[in-house]
């Protein structure tokens, strides 16, 4: 028994058939259009299992799973649109600690080295507790953006 049943309007219908037939979107909206279709429950949908719509459009049966999760939990347009990630990051580097970056990456390197290394820089930065954590990545990132 799914847990997760589609019963589109006729409005909703019409517009995932007329997206579906102009093929004019991106080509995960046109897949997910059409799983939506082809799961519709309503008087006037096929309402196929996610067995039968998996083999008919050559996706994962978990990708039907989801698309049907996302209509019912989110809405029809965010179960179409690609789900952009939630998670957020803080900034650990932004314009004073990138200015102390440039004039550390410009000064003289440590005693015994004839330059600066990425993870030196990381390393230093930390010491000088100018931020609490950062890798020889992000240093690379932040000079290459700076230069």
């Amino acid at each position: 028994m799914k847990r997760y049943k589609i019963r589109l309007s006729e409005e909703e219908r019409e517009n995932l058939s007329g997206l579906v037939s102009k093929g004019k979107a991106a080509a995960r909206k046109l897949t997910r259009a059409r799983i939506l279709l082809q799961a519709d429950e309503s008087d006037s949908g096929p309402g196929w299992t996610d067995q039968k719509i998996s083999e008919a459009l050559n996706v994962n049966i978990r990708t039907v799973e989801r698309v049907r999760e996302q209509c019912v939990e989110e809405g029809l347009e965010r179960a179409l649109d690609h789900k952009t990630p939630s998670r957020t990051r803080p900034i650990k580097i932004d314009g004073e600690v990138e200015a102390r970056l440039s004039a550390l990456a410009c000064s003289q390197p440590p005693t015994g080295r004839v330059r600066w290394t990425l993870q030196l820089l990381a390393d230093r930065m930390v010491e000088l507790e100018i931020v609490e954590s950062i890798s020889g990545e992000s240093v690379r990132k932040t000079l290459k953006k700076t230069s």
